[in-house]
C-alpha cells in the first residue's frame, strides 16, 4: 500500500537584519565625528593637515585617532561613504516595492536622493566633500581613499541589483558600474565647478540623473524588474 506524501515543511524565513552592537554604534559614531573634523580642516588648509591637528579637533588623543585610522586620508573615508551608504539603503527601498518603478528609474530617485541634503548636517558633509574633492586634486592619497570608496560602493551595489533585475552577471556589473560611475562623476563634477558658471552644473542632483540615463541607456535589462 504507497504511502501518502509528507507534507513539504515552509520555507525557513531569512533572520531580520543584525542589529549593530552598542559597541559597535560607538564606534561607528566617534568614526564619523573624526572623518567630520578631518573634512573640515582638509577642505580649509589643504594636505598641510596632520593627523594631529585632526585628533585635536576631534577631540580624541593621537593614539586613539591611530586605533581608527591609519593615515590621515583615510580619515576622511566614514564621511565620503555616508552618501553612498544612503543609495544604498534609498536603492534597496524602493527596489522593495511591490509594484515600483523600473530598476532605472529606482537608480536614479535613489541617486537623487543621496545627493539632496536633508538637513543641515547632510548639507554640510555635501559642502565638505565638495571642498575634499577640490584638494583631492593636488593629493593622490585623498584621490585613493575617495576611489576606494567608490569601488567598495560597486561592490556593494552588485548583489542589490542582482536580486531585482533578471539581467545576466556581466549586465549586472555593467550596470553598477554605470550607475557607480554616475554618482561619482556627477558629485566630481559639482565640486570641480566655478560657482555661478554653470547652471547645469550646480545641482548634483540634476547632474546624477542625467549621467544615470547616458551611462545605462544600453542597458535593457534595467527596464524590467525581476518577477
Amino acid at each position: 500500500m504507497p504511502t501518502a506524501p509528507r507534507p513539504t515543511a515552509p520555507a525557513p524565513t531569512p533572520p531580520p537584519p543584525a542589529v549593530p552592537s552598542l559597541t559597535e554604534r560607538r564606534k561607528a559614531a566617534t568614526e564619523l565625528e573624526i572623518a567630520r573634523a578631518a573634512a573640515a580642516l582638509f577642505a580649509e588648509r589643504g594636505s598641510a593637515v596632520t593627523a594631529d591637528d585632526i585628533a585635536r579637533a576631534a577631540g580624541v588623543a593621537l593614539r586613539t585617532f591611530y586605533r581608527y585610522f591609519r593615515t590621515k586620508e583615510d580619515a576622511v573615508a566614514p564621511l565620503l561613504a555616508v552618501g553612498v551608504r544612503q543609495w544604498l539603503a534609498e536603492l534597496r527601498r524602493l527596489a522593495g516595492e511591490a509594484d515600483g518603478p523600473s530598476v532605472r528609474d529606482v537608480l536614479e530617485r535613489a541617486a537623487r536622493q543621496a545627493l539632496t541634503p536633508s538637513d543641515e548636517r547632510a548639507a554640510e558633509a555635501l559642502r565638505w566633500t565638495r571642498g575634499l574633492l577640490r584638494v583631492m586634486r593636488d593629493d593622490p592619497a585623498l584621490r585613493s581613499v575617495w576611489h576606494r570608496v567608490h569601488h567598495d560602493s560597486e561592490e556593494a551595489l552588485i548583489p542589490v541589483l542582482a536580486e531585482v533585475t533578471d539581467g545576466g552577471p556581466l549586465e549586472v556589473r555593467l550596470a553598477a558600474a554605470a550607475a557607480n560611475t554616475a554618482l561619482r562623476v556627477a558629485v566630481e563634477t559639482w565640486a570641480s565647478a566655478d560657482d555661478g558658471t554653470d547652471a547645469r552644473a550646480a545641482d548634483p542632483a540634476e547632474l546624477v540623473a542625467h549621467g544615470m540615463r547616458a551611462l545605462t541607456a544600453g542597458l535593457p535589462g534595467l527596464d524590467r524588474r525581476r518577477a
